[in-house]
């Protein structure tokens, strides 16, 4: 398959209805990137480990938010 063929498939899956599940696991995504962002840009001084488990946490949450969005319920897709 073409790249074309490829990014065509994947925008079209996220534009597909999300089930209900995935939505509440999409905002719970978003929810622990915000947090890890705001611990990553906390204007004070944090541990080490603070800031560690910081960008754990972003990361988790923006991996969780993608997946949940490219999940559909039609499984010809």
């Amino acid at each position: 398959m073409t790249k074309n063929v490829i990014m065509k498939k994947i925008i079209n899956r996220a534009k597909a209805p999300t089930p209900k599940f995935f939505k509440v696991l999409r905002t719970v995504g978003l929810a622990l990137a915000a947090v890890g962002g705001t611990i990553l840009a906390a204007p004070i001084a944090l541990p080490a480990i603070v800031t560690t488990i910081g960008g754990y946490v972003a990361v988790a949450g923006g991996v969780l938010s993608a997946a949940s969005q490219l999940t559909t319920t039609d499984d010809s897709q």
